[in-house]
C-alpha cells in the first residue's frame, strides 16, 4: 500500500489534483498496486478561516504515516503577502529535509518546443536543484523599511554538507540512469565565496565518478548554451535560486508549465510531488485547468514509490492525448480540465 497526502491547495489545485488522482487510481488498478489517499484542508480557505497555516502536528504526522505528498498549488489574491503559501510549501521542504528539487525535462511532443529545428531527442535533460539552503534560508531583513534610508539585505547561505548532497545525488542519477554528463552552473565570477564552495565540492565529488563527462557554467552562460544547443546537457546540478530561474526556462523549453513537474525528494523519506503551474485564480472553477502537469507529475511520484510500471502506464496515456490533440488551449487543444482527464484514462493500458 502506498500512503499518499494530497495537498489540493489553492485555486486550479483544486481541479488538477483531483484529476490525477483519477488517473493514479485507473493506472494502478491495472498492475494491482494499491494506492490510499487523504485529502489534507490547508491552503488560502483554511488560512482565512482559523489563522493557521499548518499546524506543527500536521508537519510531524506526514512523514509517520505517508509515503508521499501530493500538492497541487498554493497562492490567492485574498492573502497579499502569500504567508500560507511559504509557510506551507517552504515548511514542508526545509522541515522535512527534501533537500533535491528533481526537474525533468523532457519534451513530449516536437511542436510544442519553441526552439527551431529541435527535436524529442534534443529537449531531455533533469535539473538538480538545492532545496534547502541558499538565498531561500531567509536570514535578513529591512532597516529604516518605508523610508528614503531603507537597507534590505539578505543573506546567501551554503554549506560543504549541503552542496555536497546535492552534487552526489546528481552524479548518483547520471549513473543509475545511463546519463553520461553532469553540468555544475553557479556565478563564481560574482560570488566568490559560496562560488568557490561549490566548485571545490564538484570537483572532489566528480573525481569519485571518471565515467561521468563534467562541465561547469556561469548560470547566466549556461541558460544561453540550453537555448542554442540543449541536447548538450544530460544532468544539470545547481543552487537554490540559480535552479528556480533555471527550471522555468526548462519548462518552456518543453512546452510550457502546463506539462512541468517536479519532486522535492530526500532519499528514503517521505517526498513532494507538484506541477509547477502555480495557482492561477483567473481560470480556477471553470473547467479550463490543464491537469497534464499534475498527471505527469503522479507518474514521477510511482516512480519514487518504486512503481515504475505505473509511471510508464501513465506516461504513454498522456503522450497518446498529447499526439492526438486532446489537450486544453493552453497546449493548442480545445477541452477543458476533466475531459482531457478522462482522454487520458481512456488510454491507459498496461503493456
Amino acid at each position: 500500500m502506498i500512503r499518499i497526502a494530497a495537498l489540493p491547495g489553492d485555486g486550479i489545485g483544486k481541479e488538477v489534483i483531483p484529476a490525477g488522482i483519477r488517473v493514479l487510481r485507473a493506472a494502478a488498478e491495472l498492475h494491482g498496486v494499491s494506492l490510499s489517499f487523504e485529502e489534507l484542508p490547508y491552503g488560502a480557505d483554511h488560512y482565512l478561516a482559523t489563522g493557521v497555516t499548518m499546524p506543527d502536528a500536521e508537519f510531524a504526522r506526514l512523514p509517520a504515516e505517508f509515503d508521499a505528498i501530493y500538492l497541487g498549488a498554493l497562492g490567492d489574491p485574498r492573502i497579499a503577502d502569500g504567508r500560507h503559501a511559504r509557510d506551507i510549501l517552504l515548511g514542508l521542504r526545509f522541515r522535512l529535509d527534501l533537500y533535491i528539487n528533481l526537474r525533468p525535462i523532457r519534451l513530449w511532443l516536437e511542436e510544442l518546443c519553441p526552439l527551431k529545428g529541435k527535436g524529442l531527442s534534443d529537449v531531455n535533460f533533469v535539473v538538480f536543484r538545492e532545496n534547502t539552503e541558499g538565498l531561500y534560508v531567509g536570514i535578513g531583513g529591512h532597516y529604516a523599511k518605508g523610508t528614503q534610508e531603507e537597507i534590505a539585505s539578505q543573506q546567501m547561505l551554503c554549506t560543504r554538507r549541503g552542496t555536497e548532497r546535492i552534487i552526489r545525488a546528481a552524479f548518483e542519477y547520471a549513473v543509475t540512469h545511463n546519463r553520461r554528463r553532469v553540468c555544475m552552473a553557479d556565478k563564481a565570477n560574482a560570488l566568490q565565496y559560496v562560488g568557490a564552495l561549490w566548485r571545490r565540492t564538484f570537483a572532489d565529488v566528480a573525481a569519485e565518478y571518471p565515467q561521468i563527462e563534467t562541465r561547469v557554467e556561469y548560470i547566466d552562460a549556461l541558460c544561453m548554451h540550453l537555448i542554442r544547443s540543449p541536447e548538450a546537457f544530460d544532468v544539470i546540478v545547481t543552487g537554490n535560486m540559480f535552479g528556480d530561474i533555471l527550471t522555468d526556462l526548462g519548462a518552456m523549453l518543453q512546452g510550457g508549465l502546463g506539462v512541468a513537474v517536479s519532486g522535492n525528494i530526500h532519499p528514503g523519506r517521505i517526498a513532494l510531488f507538484e506541477p509547477v503551474h502555480g495557482s492561477a485564480p483567473d481560470i480556477a472553477g471553470q473547467d479550463r485547468a490543464n491537469p497534464i502537469a499534475a498527471i505527469l507529475t503522479g507518474a514521477l511520484m510511482m516512480d519514487s514509490c518504486g512503481e515504475p510500471a505505473v509511471a510508464r502506464t501513465i506516461e504513454q496515456a498522456v503522450l497518446g492525448a498529447l499526439q492526438a490533440n486532446q489537450t486544453t488551449s493552453d497546449l493548442g487543444g480545445s477541452l477543458g480540465c476533466q475531459a482531457v482527464t478522462e482522454a487520458v484514462i481512456a488510454r491507459l493500458v498496461r503493456d
